[in-house]
């Protein structure tokens, strides 16, 4: 369970390594700054509640083109696998999801994520990561502070489903200097600061999941 525009990816797939770099080199004081200590709270990024509606969903509101790649039954990483499990022990076993996974851990935020009462997660697919090339993630993965920020602009500290942020049309992320995420579209055509949405819906104890094909800059939105 971000800096200068969201990079899109070809396919059905979670390139960002024009982004990655950018973090890297530390260009972006802003954001890296309110990552400090890689903490997640939420207290000070709440936006205020929706009308109607918690964001909860269940199997039967999933939709999307990769929807069809999870395991299926209970096998680990299939739907009702994930459901009763908080968003990083069931991300831990999806698929699409393994280079999320690890930068996850590399920040040790996997604990943090799994203890908060309801988040939204735009959670970038594998494919989204190819790009980075496997030196610069491993680069990333070395230097938390700079990879924290990225990844809280993937968290919004509040339950979303598709209708809820279809409505809201932008929401603020956990990395609040990052600036709002704006929404576009609704069902298999929405997007997330010009992200496919890959599969969406998805069910965690404690979150909503919504994998992408990009990964997402802060300070950028569409």
């Amino acid at each position: 369970m971000i800096l200068v525009k969201t990079v899109r990816i070809a396919g059905a797939g979670f390139a960002a390594a024009a982004m990655f770099s950018l973090a890297a080199c530390g260009t972006d004081s802003e954001s890296a700054s309110s990552a400090a200590g890689t903490s997640m709270s939420p207290s000070s990024a709440m936006p205020a509640p929706m009308s109607g509606g918690n964001g909860v969903t269940t199997n039967a509101d999933v939709f999307g083109p990769a929807c069809g790649q999870l395991p299926q039954g209970s096998a680990p990483g299939s739907l009702d696998s994930m459901g009763p499990q908080p968003v990083a022990t069931a991300a831990s076993t999806n698929p699409l999801l393994t280079k999320l996974v690890a930068a996850v851990k590399a920040t040790n935020l996997a604990d943090t994520l799994n203890s908060q009462e309801g988040i939204t997660v735009f959670a970038p697919a594998d494919s989204a990561f190819e790009a980075v090339g496997e030196a610069k993630f491993t680069e990333l993965a070395q230097n938390p502070s700079q990879l924290a920020p990225i990844l809280q602009y993937h968290v919004v500290p509040q339950r979303y489903d598709a209708t809820g942020l279809e409505a809201a049309g932008s929401v603020q992320t956990l990395n609040t200097a990052g600036g709002p995420v704006q929404i576009e579209g609704s069902g298999e055509n929405m997007t997330v600061n010009g992200a496919k949405v890959l599969c969406g819906n998805i069910p965690t104890e404690n979150a909503t999941v919504f994998v992408i094909d990009s990964v997402l800059t802060p300070g950028t939105n569409k």
